[in-house]
C-alpha cells in the first residue's frame, strides 16, 4: 500500500464512504449493520462535525465520523467518534489510528470538551481514552464506553448521541 493521506470528506465521497463502511462492519460480530445509514444520517441531519477520509492515492480506505453529543450535566463541546471504518483488506495497518489521531488534533484546535466512544478499551487506551463511571452510556457493558478530556474538567452523567444512532 502506498502512503495514506487524510483528509475531510468531499460531497464526492459520499457513496464510496458509504461502500466503505458497509464493507467494513459487514464480519463483524458486534456489528448489526447500521453503521452505513448512521453516517448517512448523521449527515444528512447536520450533525456531522467532522468526517475525515484516509486514501492511499487511489481509492478511499478509511472513515471516521464526529458528532456532537449531549451531557445530562450539561457540559458542552462534547462529541462522539465512531463509526471508524477500514477497509478489511487494509486493517491492522493503522489506518484507524491515524485517522482518531487526526480527530483528536482537529478537535483539539476546536477547542473542544472531549469524546466519548464506544470501543475496545484495549485498543482506544493508546490514545488516551478511558472507562470513567462518572460518565454512562445505557445499553453496552460500562467498561467499553470511553472518554478522553480535551479540554476542561471531565463531565458526568449519562450521554446521549446524535438521533441517527437511533
Amino acid at each position: 500500500m502506498s502512503a495514506v493521506t487524510i483528509r475531510p470528506e468531499r460531497g464526492s465521497d459520499h457513496s464510496e464512504i458509504h461502500a466503505l463502511t458497509e464493507a467494513a462492519f459487514r464480519d463483524m460480530e458486534h456489528s448489526d449493520g447500521s453503521e452505513p445509514r448512521i453516517v448517512d444520517n448523521l449527515r444528512a441531519d447536520g450533525d456531522l462535525t467532522l468526517s475525515l477520509v484516509a486514501e492511499d492515492g487511489e481509492r478511499i480506505v478509511g472513515h471516521l465520523a464526529l458528532s456532537p453529543v449531549t451531557i445530562s450535566d450539561g457540559s458542552r463541546g462534547w462529541y462522539g467518534l465512531g463509526p471508524v471504518s477500514v477497509l478489511p483488506e487494509c486493517q491492522r495497518q493503522g489506518i484507524g489510528g491515524k485517522l482518531i489521531t487526526r480527530a483528536i488534533a482537529d478537535l483539539r484546535l476546536r477547542e473542544a470538551g472531549g469524546i466519548v466512544l464506544l470501543g475496545a478499551p484495549a485498543y482506544y487506551a493508546r490514545f488516551g481514552f478511558e472507562h470513567d463511571p462518572a460518565l454512562t452510556h445505557p445499553g453496552p457493558p460500562p467498561e467499553y464506553f470511553q472518554r478522553l478530556v480535551l479540554d476542561g474538567s471531565a463531565p458526568s452523567g449519562v450521554v446521549r448521541y446524535a438521533k441517527a444512532f437511533g
